[in-house]
């Protein structure tokens, strides 16, 4: 059996990196870690191929060459998916779909096609299609009412990706997350209590990843990290021997919650077992909303506090923030630029607020008659609610744009990472340097890694096009030139990081011009 894996094209959005992809001569940020997780759970004798749209072009070929098509996707990739559905049906091929927009929204998936759905996760509801295709049927929709056993997950089939079109690559360690907050919809797909890889397990993905060449960065896509903080340290201790031995190949980052901030003893274990950075959903500075959103646990303790140690313990931040909840006043916007300033988060991911099919938001909404639209985009950018709110939606917008604006702008931002990364504490290396004496093992070294060909010369021509467009070409240039030298004298170890988050800030000054320009055609702003 010839099986061809697809996964649709993002359309633009904070994850896409346009511009980062182009500094580093990439095609998009992950893989498709769920199907390469389904395809090791297909019969050893058949063939796959994986076609990722966002890293290379589907071609007749392709199309020719399959027997069986499976497809996944996510909300925000709805018409790419029901597009491929469309086409596949034309063609004849018989189609298995599945992944988080099949599972929330199975009749467009139907309606458009589709002759196996899977519902749910890939280990039970695989296993389920084959016997019925094994049996001659020729359609089904399956799910299974139990969350499966992580334990028995397979080890995900790397070897169908093409490493040089990813920037990072993709493991994960558990599914689920122990709160309940009511725009998200985690619990409604994965559920409220936690399952776990054994650290074994994790260990041999990172393993197979080495043997299979790969030297850079890896996203761990739990829905929450620490949302069981024992179960984070056993990776984690297990993890830090396994990169000695190896020489260090990876760095890592992840999702969390923001009680990170008051565990300085995880920090410390997931900075020597090289986590960069971790993103963490603040949502709102205003505490009612929090409350209102069930986000009960960025109300333990002060948020700005939380935030300060994660950064004083050497962990770059993402921060996620939402615009448009309930009973929210005017003026949030301004209250968000307010909280993000003075706390320096350099890097920040500013959201509409989309109800999410299924979640306990879309269904309060649902019913009292509060929803417009039955297919959500997932994307803010298209600027139009898919909710009635509960204050005029112009206002809504036009704050968020306001946001995008402001904390999206060149100078503002290069401000903010300045002062975050002049105030993050040296590298664990850099303080062991500091540390040894003459003639004595540097405590806190680290073997080099070896570089991989050209890695050198992509690197170098990474720095001279930052140097170029914001050293030289930018109206703030000399901003630029006088905070890369305060870094180098106030925190040289934390130099290249600094430098790199420079370069992310390329994807959000192209993401303001993007709303800016949507905002001048809906009336929102002047042109």
């Amino acid at each position: 059996m010839r099986v061809l894996l697809l996964y649709p094209e993002f359309p633009p959005s904070f994850w896409t990196l346009r511009e980062t992809c182009v500094f580093s001569r990439k095609k998009t940020l992950l893989p498709p870690l769920g199907l390469i997780t389904v395809a090791a759970l297909l019969p050893r004798e058949w063939k796959c191929r994986l076609v990722d749209l966002n890293a290379s072009p589907l071609t007749d070929g392709d199309w020719e060459w399959a027997e069986l098509v499976l497809l996944s996707g996510m909300i925000v990739q709805r018409e790419g998916l029901l597009s491929l559905i469309r086409e596949a049906k034309r063609r004849g091929k018989a189609t298995v779909v599945g992944g988080p927009y099949a599972t929330s929204m199975p009749q467009e998936v139907l309606a458009a096609g589709a002759d196996f759905l899977l519902r749910g996760e890939g280990e039970p509801t695989v296993p389920l299609f084959l016997a019925a295709w094994r049996a001659g049927e020729k359609s089904g929709v399956f799910q299974h009412e139990l969350k499966p056993d992580l334990t028995a997950s397979p080890l995900p089939r790397f070897d169908l990706l093409n490493f040089n079109a990813y920037i990072d690559l993709s493991i994960q360690t558990s599914r689920g997350c122990p709160f309940d907050c009511e725009f998200c919809d985690v619990v409604n797909l994965f559920g409220r209590k936690p399952r776990y890889k054994e650290p074994e397990q994790v260990l041999a993905e990172l393993e197979a990843l080495y043997r299979l060449g790969w030297r850079g960065t890896v996203f761990i896509g739990d829905d929450n990290f620490i949302g069981n903080q024992d179960h984070a340290r056993g990776i984690l201790t297990r993890l830090l021997p396994w990169m000695e031995s190896h020489g260090h190949p990876f760095s890592f980052w992840t999702q969390a919650s923001i009680n990170l901030g008051q565990a300085p003893a995880l920090i410390d274990l997931m900075t020597a077992a090289n986590f960069s950075d971790i993103f963490i959903g603040v949502e709102s500075p205003d505490e009612e909303l929090l409350a209102a959103a069930r986000k009960y646990q960025n109300l333990r303790n002060p948020m700005a506090e939380s935030l300060h140690n994660i950064c004083a313990q050497g962990l770059s931040l993402v921060a996620s923030f939402v615009i448009g909840f309930d009973q929210e006043k005017p003026g949030a916007g301004e209250r968000i630029c307010a909280f993000v300033e003075q706390n320096h988060i350099p890097v920040v991911m500013v959201n509409l607020l989309q109800p999410l099919p299924n979640t306990s938001l879309w269904q309060r909404l649902e019913q009292t008659q509060r929803l417009l639209s039955h297919r959500p985009s997932g994307d803010s950018y298209g600027l139009q609610l898919n909710y009635v709110p509960t204050r005029p939606g112009a206002e809504i917008l036009r704050e968020y744009v306001d946001v995008v604006d402001r904390l999206y702008e060149p100078s503002r931002y290069l401000a903010r990472v300045y002062q975050y990364y002049l105030t993050m504490r040296p590298t664990r290396r850099f303080l062991g340097l500091i540390a040894a004496k003459p003639g004595r093992p540097r405590p806190h070294g680290r073997p080099a890694n070896r570089p991989l060909p050209g890695s050198a010369f992509l690197e170098l021509r990474k720095l001279l096009r930052l140097l170029w467009r914001q050293g030289v070409l930018a109206p703030y240039r000399r901003q630029f030139w006088r905070q890369l030298a305060g870094i180098y004298r106030g925190n040289p170890s934390r130099l290249k990081k600094y430098l790199v988050t420079c370069g992310f800030g390329e994807d959000l000054f192209w993401i303001r011009k993007l709303v800016l320009q949507k905002a001048a055609q809906l009336g929102l702003r002047p042109d």
